[in-house]
């Protein structure tokens, strides 16, 4: 089980929509179950740095099957993960701060969305979002 083409521009469209609720533009990325793109949007007015970002969240929380939020709760000094944030898995850096949200299907996580462009709680909201409509 993985996510679509249909399921990304299902998560987008509720991730969008509360961007949009919020005034704060996003970058907002899914990821299949094999952590590959599957779609992004950058809202008009959302910042180019934030591209790679979002698309770096939604792939670290598909690769270790948890939020970025609670990966970077647990990669803090004396924590059981600090320092993942330094190793550079396939070439794309682990984000370790909110908006990466798993995709879960019947219990399975088949995917992630990742948000960038907002403060973490902005993110973190967006993300989950998103991932409540799949």
């Amino acid at each position: 089980m993985s996510v679509t083409l249909e399921d990304a521009r299902r998560v987008i469209a509720a991730a969008e929509k509360r961007a949009d609720e919020i005034g704060q533009p996003m970058n907002i990325a899914v990821v299949d179950a094999g952590g590959n793109l599957v779609a992004h949007v950058r809202q008009d007015g959302a910042w180019i740095g934030s591209i790679e970002i979002s698309i770096s969240k939604a792939w670290t929380s598909k690769a270790f099957d948890i939020s970025t939020k609670d990966l970077g709760d647990n990669s803090q000094p004396t924590q059981q993960f600090f320092g993942i944030h330094t190793t550079n898995a396939h070439g794309r850096g682990v984000a370790i701060f909110a908006g990466g949200v798993p995709l879960t299907r019947d219990g399975k996580v088949v995917g992630a969305v990742g948000v960038s462009g907002g403060s973490g709680e902005q993110n973190q909201t967006v993300a989950e979002a998103g991932a409540a409509a799949l």
